[in-house]
């Protein structure tokens, strides 16, 4: 491992943040990294969204860290600080949904080395859970979840809902698979779009610390995704959809005011969960973890409640 740049100020981590280079399976390099808890429970996997990094989380890691458990995220390939996989470099790209399981394979490579050892639980936010489920029915060895607004379906305009999958599948067989979607943008969301009416959080602070993160390390920013991204989520999300669920311990939070995953999709996913609990969170936006402080607060404290009846006795 080499030590990688790290911006635990901008974060509001925890002391002691961390972050190293590591190379996947195919020569991807990517950054992992986190926060370590003074006499740790064990050690959360953080498994960030699409256009996030591990920064993002510096704010949660503290309260997480506050409870004993260690925390520790990556950077996916094409986004954060990893390796951008494209010429356009602003672009959401990836070749195939697989992939993102070599880069949890080099993060668990390196854990123990990082000093983030085991037992290890999984709290994975919005793309994050498309990976995370995937891994999970793979063998990911987790002693409970929760997941955030997970990606188990798309919100999708209405107009584009019923040719979505076709029209990427149309692109990426003419060779236009490195193109944004139809309204993409090479602008990042937070970046560019003001608090009102923003479709991520409804704490205002929430929002401006996301915003200064993005405008300070210009690197962080992502834009929308590829036709490639869209045509293998289609696919990936098809595939953890039709698999059995993982017999681990969950928790899934949902918001009534969710825009960007399919609401529908999750409580499919979900109601085929056997002891899985959804909460649906009135008025919830996308990033729960990042709202107000005392829905943050609330499903924290639930959250470290489970992984704690599944710790050592």
């Amino acid at each position: 491992m080499i030590p990688a740049d790290f911006h635990n100020a901008l974060a509001e981590g925890p002391e002691g943040g961390q972050a190293w280079w590591v190379s996947t399976s195919d020569g991807v390099r990517i950054r992992i990294g986190g926060w370590h808890a003074p006499h740790p429970k064990g050690t959360i996997l953080m498994f960030t969204g699409r256009t996030e990094y591990i920064e993002k989380y510096g704010r949660n890691a503290a309260d997480f860290v506050a409870k004993g458990y260690n925390v520790l995220s990556l950077d996916w390939r094409g986004q954060g600080l990893s390796d951008r996989l494209i010429e356009d470099v602003r672009a959401g790209h990836v070749e195939t949904f697989v992939d993102y399981q070599r880069d949890l394979a080099a993060l668990m490579a390196h854990a123990d080395d990082a000093g983030f050892a085991g037992p290890y639980y999984l709290i994975a936010h919005s793309m994050g859970g498309t990976i995370g489920l995937r891994a999970l029915c793979e063998g990911l060895d987790v002693k409970a979840v929760a997941f955030s607004s997970p990606m188990w379906g798309i919100a999708l305009p209405v107009q584009f809902r019923p040719f979505a999958n076709l029209i990427a599948k149309t692109a990426v067989a003419f060779g236009h698979g490195q193109k944004y979607i139809v309204t993409g943008s090479p602008d990042s969301y937070v970046a560019t779009h003001g608090f009102d009416g923003n479709e991520l959080t409804n704490d205002a602070d929430m929002y401006a610390y996301m915003q200064r993160q993005v405008h300070a390390v210009p690197q962080f920013a992502l834009g929308s995704p590829t036709m490639k991204w869209l045509r293998s989520a289609f696919e990936e999300i098809a595939h953890i959809q039709a698999i059995p669920a993982p017999d681990v311990p969950c928790l899934t939070y949902l918001g009534t005011n969710e825009e960007i995953v399919n609401p529908s999709k999750v409580r499919k996913r979900a109601s085929n969960w056997p002891g899985a609990d959804l909460v649906v969170i009135e008025g919830g936006r996308h990033e729960m973890l990042m709202d107000v402080p005392g829905l943050r607060g609330k499903i924290t404290d639930e959250i470290c409640s489970l992984f704690a009846a599944q710790g050592p006795a």
